[in-house]
């Protein structure tokens, strides 16, 4: 189960990523929330599905998932990232 919060800086923008059924809409000054699964490894492509302004159909959107277990090794590897390690130990 995945839960994303979005919102936006400029403009109302409405993402889409077809292959998990996910389409939201960020909008300046509101926070917006939806969940999704995702239960194979991959990468799942969308874009910007609303023209909220120049070029901005063509802004895409990747996801990639990957094992948990893949995802534990490469937060290990990742030095930088200190914070994230202490909420995955406790």
């Amino acid at each position: 189960q995945i839960r994303i919060l979005v919102t936006a800086a400029d403009v109302i923008h409405s993402w889409t990523i077809p292959a998990l059924g996910v389409k939201i809409d960020s909008t300046p000054g509101r926070l917006n929330q939806t969940n999704f699964m995702i239960n194979r490894p991959g990468l799942f492509f969308g874009q910007c599905s609303e023209i909220c302004g120049t070029n901005h159909s063509f802004m895409p959107i990747v996801i990639e998932s990957i094992p948990m277990k893949n995802f534990i090794k490469w937060i290990n590897n990742n030095s930088s990232l200190d914070d994230w390690k202490q909420v995955l130990v406790s």
